[in-house]
C-alpha cells in the first residue's frame, strides 16, 4: 500500500489519510530500534552486554530484601543443610510461615512483605504435620492462607512413556506457575534427583532449580543432609551430602549445627553467601533452642556465640577408641579411602595414624613393652617431645 504524505489537522494531532501519526510512527521505529538491539544482545545461549549496560539495567531492579536475616535474600538458591534430627523441617516450615504471614523471626530481620509461600513437604505425613503445630492434636496453630504445603498424591498416575524423576519435576513447576508463589520451599532435595553424590546427577538439577528461579522470579530454600560427620570439627561446605555441584552452583548456604555442650541447643552457621558479607561465622554463630510452649513448633533465638564453644571436645579415650577402629579396619584388609569414610576422618588422618602405630611396634618390642596396641599407657613414650594431631597438639606419649 503506497501511503501519500498528506496530513490534515484534527484539533492538535497530525493524522495521515490511513489514520496513522507521526508519533505512533516514531514509536514504531524506536521499538524496531530495540528489537534489534536485543537481537544484537542475544548470541545462542548467551546475552551479550557491556559491563556499564549490565548496571544500568540492575539499576532499575530493586536490591533483594532479606528473608531469614543475612542466610536467606530474594532471588537466591539457598540450601539449608544439616544432620537428622537436628531440626531442618522445623525451621523451614517457621521462615514460610514468617514470611507467609509477613512477621519476622526474632533475631532474624525480615525485610520482604507477605507473600505466598510454596512448602514441598517430601518428609512428614499430614498426620505428623498436624502433631508439630497442634497440642496433642488439639488446640491446632492457624497458619496464614499463604502458606501452601504440598505433598506427593499417592494416587496420582505417572504419565506413559514419563520417568518419576521428569513427572516430578514438571508437576513442581506446575504447582508454582498455578499457585502463583514466588517463595518455595523444598524439603528435601533428595526427593526430586537421586544418586546426587555424583555431578553427573547434581549438575542437571542444579541448572533446572536455577532456570526455574530464572524463569519465575523464584526464591527457593532447599533443604539437604549431611553425611555422619566429627562433632569435634567446625561446619564446613564438605559437610553438605552430594556432589560439590550443590554448593558449587547455589547462591547461599547456611547449616544447623548441634551443640555438644547442651544437646537441646542448635547453632545456625553461614556456609555461602553473595548478597552479604559473612555474618554468622564461626566467631559469631546464632545459637538457638526448639522450643514448644503451647502449638508451634519452633527454633528459639538466644543470641550469639562461638562455634568453638559447642562443638566436642575429644578426650583420650576418644583418640584411643579412634586408633583402635583405625588398626581393626586396616588389619580386616579395608582400604584407606573406606576407613576414612567409615570413620569419618580424612584420608590423610587415617594415613598418619597408622603409620604411627606401625612405627611403634620395634620399638615397644626394643624397650620391652608388651601391651595390647591402642591401649592408653602400654606404647612406648619419649619424654618431653611434642607432636601434632588434626584436634590439637598432644603429648608424643598419646599412643598414636
Amino acid at each position: 500500500m503506497n501511503l501519500k504524505a498528506i496530513f490534515t489537522e484534527n484539533g492538535n494531532s497530525i493524522v495521515t489519510e490511513s489514520g496513522i501519526t507521526p508519533k505512533a510512527i516514531v514509536k514504531d521505529v524506536e521499538r524496531i530500534k530495540e528489537l534489534q538491539a536485543k537481537t544484537g544482545e542475544n548470541k545462542g545461549l548467551f546475552c551479550v552486554k557491556t559491563a556499564n549496560e549490565w548496571i544500568e539495567q540492575a539499576k532499575n531492579a530493586p536490591p533483594p530484601k532479606k528473608l531469614f536475616g543475612h542466610l536467606w535474600y530474594e532471588g537466591e538458591v539457598c540450601i539449608l543443610f544439616a544432620d537428622t534430627n537436628l531440626g531442618k523441617s522445623i525451621l523451614s516450615v517457621q521462615i514460610g510461615n514468617s514470611i507467609s504471614s509477613g512477621e519476622p523471626i526474632s533475631g532474624f530481620v525480615m525485610e520482604a512483605k507477605a507473600q505466598r509461600v510454596l512448602y514441598f513437604d517430601f518428609e512428614l505425613s499430614a498426620k505428623q504435620f498436624e502433631l508439630r503445630y497442634s497440642q496433642d492434636f488439639t488446640n491446632h496453630y492457624c497458619f496464614d492462607d499463604n502458606f501452601i504445603r504440598v505433598e506427593i498424591n499417592p494416587e496420582a498416575d505417572v504419565q506413559e512413556g514419563v520417568d518419576f524423576e521428569t513427572y516430578l519435576n514438571q508437576s513442581l513447576e506446575r504447582s508454582i506457575v498455578e499457585t502463583s508463589s514466588r517463595i518455595v520451599i523444598i524439603d528435601n532435595l533428595t526427593y526430586l534427583r537421586s544418586e546426587l553424590e555424583t555431578s553427573k546427577a547434581a549438575l542437571p538439577l542444579m541448572k533446572q532449580l536455577k532456570a526455574l528461579k530464572q524463569k519465575y522470579n523464584l526464591s527457593m530454600l532447599l533443604l539437604a543432609h549431611t553425611p555422619k560427620r566429627d562433632l569435634s570439627k567446625p561446619i564446613s561446605r564438605n559437610d553438605l551430602q552430594g556432589s560439590k555441584m550443590l554448593i558449587n552452583f547455589c547462591d547461599s548456604s547456611f547449616a544447623i549445627g548441634e551443640s555438644f555442650a547442651d544437646k537441646r541447643l542448635r547453632y545456625l552457621k553461614q556456609i555461602k553467601q553473595r548478597n552479604c558479607e559473612s555474618v554468622y561465622d564461626s566467631e559469631n554463630v546464632a545459637v538457638c533452642e526448639i522450643a514448644k510452649p503451647l502449638n508451634f513448633l519452633h527454633f528459639e533465638f538466644i543470641g550469639y556465640g562461638t562455634e568453638a564453644s559447642h562443638l566436642k571436645v575429644m578426650g583420650q579415650r576418644d583418640r584411643d577408641e579412634l586408633i583402635e577402629n583405625v588398626m581393626k579396619l586396616r588389619d580386616s584388609g579395608t582400604s584407606l579411602r573406606d576407613i576414612a569414610g567409615q570413620l569419618n576422618i580424612s584420608k590423610s588422618q587415617a594415613d598418619r595414624l597408622i603409620k604411627k602405630q606401625v612405627s611403634r611396634v620395634p620399638e615397644e618390642r626394643k624397650s620391652g613393652t608388651e601391651g595390647q596396641m591402642g591401649q592408653a599407657g602400654q606404647c612406648g613414650t619419649k619424654s618431653g617431645t611434642v607432636d601434632t594431631w588434626d584436634s590439637g597438639t598432644v603429648e608424643t606419649n598419646m599412643p598414636f
